[in-house]
Order: structure tokens, then C-alpha cells, then sequence
């Protein structure tokens, strides 16, 4: 078994012995949907560190999501209870890339795979070498939107 899903099933214990109830739901709903990736498919598998931080940061991305939502419709109390959970999760995710990290991957790449000279339709090959060095480190959408900036100004 995976050393971060000990780490959920035992921070779980510790939460519902401490009646921590945000802590306690969170992480039942987490270690569900970890679950829910196990039996996906034709066959169960154990998930890597790897594929949990994937499942961590789909999760966290949802909370994010919600809180906005909830947010922008005037629900306050439910967009507190959404960022509290997006907080729990980011406790087991690596160390989020700020932009200027993010930029300098970008910018490595594009020099790495030459893709300035090709402009968008290199953007393609420039996330693909990017996605396995930011995987649950920084949002997609974010670096998708860094490599749209860098290409459309060579």
C-alpha cells in the first residue's frame, strides 16, 4: 500500500478521535474517491503516490471550483465550507509552483523542444513535456495559459 494513503487512514483516525468533523468528512470523501480510481476500469489496482497526488489535486480542484461557485451565487457559508475542505487536502499535496517557477518551466521547454520557431502549434508538444514536471504541483489551466502567453510572443 501507498505511503500517503497510510498517511489519509491514519490522520482520519486521529481526526475523528480529536472530532475534528471538517478534517474527519474531508478525508472520508478523499480516500472514497481514491478508492472509486482503485476500482475503475476492468480491473482493481493499487494506486502509486504518484496517481494519489493526481486524485488529490481533481479533488482540491473541485473545492476551488465550488468555493467560487458558492461564492459568486451568495452562498457564503457554503463556500467557506468548500475552501476549508480545498485547505485540508492541500495539506497532502507537494508544494504548489508560484508563476514565476512556472514561467521558467515554460520558458525551458519551449528552448528544450524548439517550439519557439513554431509558434501555437507547437503547444502541443511543449505540454506534454511540461505536464509530468508540474503534475499536482500547479493548475493546468495555468501553465496551459503561461505556454499560449510565451508562443504567441515569439
Amino acid at each position: 500500500m501507498s505511503a500517503l494513503k497510510d498517511r489519509l487512514r491514519a490522520d482520519l483516525t486521529a481526526s475523528m478521535k480529536a472530532r475534528d468533523e471538517v478534517r474527519s468528512s474531508t478525508l472520508r470523501m478523499v480516500l472514497t474517491a481514491i478508492t472509486n480510481a482503485e476500482v475503475a476500469g476492468k480491473e482493481h489496482r493499487e494506486l502509486s503516490d504518484d496517481d494519489i497526488i493526481g486524485v488529490l489535486s481533481t479533488e482540491a480542484k473541485k473545492r476551488r471550483e465550488a468555493a467560487t461557485a458558492f461564492g459568486e451565487g451568495g452562498r457564503a457559508e457554503m463556500a467557506a465550507k468548500e475552501t476549508a475542505e480545498a485547505a485540508v487536502i492541500a495539506d497532502y499535496l507537494p508544494a504548489q509552483l508560484d508563476e514565476q517557477e512556472i514561467a521558467d518551466l515554460v520558458t525551458s521547454a519551449i528552448a528544450q523542444t524548439g517550439a519557439a520557431a513554431e509558434g501555437m502549434r507547437a503547444m502541443g508538444k511543449v505540454m506534454g513535456m511540461i505536464q509530468p514536471q508540474v503534475k499536482g504541483r500547479a493548475d493546468g489551466g495555468a501553465v496551459a495559459a503561461e505556454v499560449r502567453r510565451q508562443l504567441g510572443a515569439s
